[in-house]
Parts: C-alpha cells; sequence; structure tokens
C-alpha cells in the first residue's frame, strides 16, 4: 500500500521588493521564524485575513504570527499553487 502524504502544499515566491527585504534578514532566528510562517501559509493558504480593498487585482492576504513576531502580506494564484509574499515583516 502506498504512503499517504498530507496535502499538496503551494509553492512560494516572493515579490521584488519581499526578496529585498529577504536579503536584508542577517539573523538565524528571523530565518527560522520566517520559514516556520512560510511553510503554514504554503499548507494553508486560506489561513490569512483578507485585507478589504479593491478586486481588481489579486486579493492580498494577511498572516501574522504573534509569537513569532513575522507578518506576511500575499496572495493565492487562480489555481492555488503559487503563493506570492508581497511584504514580509519579521
Amino acid at each position: 500500500m502506498a504512503p499517504q502524504h498530507g496535502p499538496r502544499r503551494a509553492r512560494i515566491a516572493f515579490s521584488d521588493s519581499a526578496a529585498k527585504q529577504l536579503e536584508n534578514l542577517t539573523s538565524e532566528a528571523e530565518i527560522h521564524a520566517l520559514d516556520r510562517a512560510l511553510v503554514v501559509v504554503s499548507v494553508d493558504p486560506d489561513v490569512g485575513e483578507p485585507i478589504p480593498g479593491d478586486t481588481d487585482g489579486p486579493r492580498l492576504r494577511e498572516y501574522a504570527d504573534e509569537v513569532e513576531r513575522v507578518r506576511l502580506l500575499y496572495w493565492v494564484t487562480a489555481l492555488r499553487t503559487v503563493v506570492v509574499v508581497a511584504y514580509l515583516e519579521v
């Protein structure tokens, strides 16, 4: 019998501005905290709260982990296979 796998994760991509923010992370603790938050969002892209706004572009969501002190603004592609991080705070 084939082993059971968990739900398929969405791939994480970064906008240009989020990639620049990522380059500025130097602390191992910050990187670890961000990794944990990215795993949460990749497993369940609906975990974040929708950000009110116009519906012309992608619907932004916000995920905040108060314990790790990480905040992500992101959107999910139509097929829900990619989470695009637009902004991150650690």
